[in-house]
């Protein structure tokens, strides 16, 4: 397990360096910038004031030179200063990270304690009313667009009913959040349905459950201890591919329903030519996606030990 550990690790340094390099050199070709982008939006900027915050903001540097200084800064923690509040990039981040990271969870429990079991009973009676309802749901669910998703809800439950607010962070308690993590949670929930249901099947059809049904082992337990383990695999598996991508898929649902989140701050920033602050909401998200997939590594040792890592 320590040694699956410090290999995945040691792969993520280089690959948070290739991103580094290909976010930089993305925004570094784009048209346009913060300081343009004032002047298009009506004001009179002087021109000797123009240049003179160009050069506060390095971007008449030389790019290489730009970009060893931006590497340099990351590798001492520091993501440099938004162009639009003159904060650091770490702060307005860091200010973020946790209504982010409270709605990704809550995504990912309500698509895993639907998802999982509705997949798992799906299998275990292939062919009935069950399995044909949970696996149209799951199409459904899968086709659903998360913005058309989310207006749905705040019109039935918050405008219709009125059980739940339509949308703000309020003071972070449960009701609040309801309704954007359904709305992120629904398409996971619908994929994990169909993977938990494909695994089960799979694994039902395998010779070792063939034989541990001969040899006299009740359903039950060939169900609990050979079954629901090797399918476990494919699911983590889905469950972490979902986990990490759904920081990024939030932005969606985090500018729809008002979430304060590292979603919203980067459609803010990117609408704002913030460059350095985009820079950091998305290095952000491709590390979160990282360390999600490095604890699905190790659980796929702690699931089965067969598994080894060359």
């Amino acid at each position: 397990m320590l040694l699956v550990l410090v290999r995945r690790l040691a792969n993520i340094v280089p690959t948070l360096l290739a991103v580094i390099a290909l976010i930089f050199l993305l925004f570094s070709v784009l048209p346009g910038s913060f300081i343009s982008g004032m002047s298009e939006e009506g004001r009179t900027i002087d021109p000797a004031v123009m240049e003179r915050m160009r050069k506060e903001m390095g971007l008449d540097d030389p790019l290489p030179e730009r970009f060893a200084k931006y590497v340099l800064h990351i590798a001492t923690g520091d993501l440099g200063t938004s162009f639009r509040t003159r904060e650091p990039v770490t702060k307005l981040v860091g200010e973020r990270v946790w209504p982010s990271l409270k709605l990704v969870f809550a995504a990912m429990l309500f698509a895993i304690a639907i998802g999982v079991p509705l997949g798992f009973i799906a299998a275990l009676k292939p062919g009935s009313l069950v399995d044909t309802a949970s696996m149209v749901g799951a199409i459904s669910g899968l086709s659903l667009s998360q913005f058309w998703l989310g207006l749905m809800l705040m019109y039935l439950f918050a405008l219709k009913l009125q059980w739940l607010p339509s949308f703000g962070y309020g003071d972070g308690g449960l009701t609040h959040i309801v309704l954007p993590a359904v709305a992120l949670g629904v398409g996971p929930m619908a994929l994990l349905a169909r993977t938990t249901r494909a695994a089960v099947l799979d694994v039902l059809n395998a010779d070792f459950v063939r034989t541990a049904r001969s040899k006299g082992m009740s359903e039950q337990r060939v169900v609990t201890w050979h079954v629901l383990r090797n399918a476990l695999v494919l699911v983590v598996t889905t469950v972490g591919l979902q986990f990490g991508s759904l920081m990024g898929a939030a932005v969606v649902v985090e500018k729809l329903f008002a979430w304060p989140g590292v979603g919203s701050l980067l459609v803010d920033s990117v609408f704002q030519r913030d460059i350095p602050t985009v820079q950091g909401c998305i290095l952000l998200i491709v590390l979160f996606f990282l360390v999600i997939n490095t604890l699905i590594d190790l659980a796929y040792v702690a699931i089965d030990p067969r598994i080894r890592y060359g």
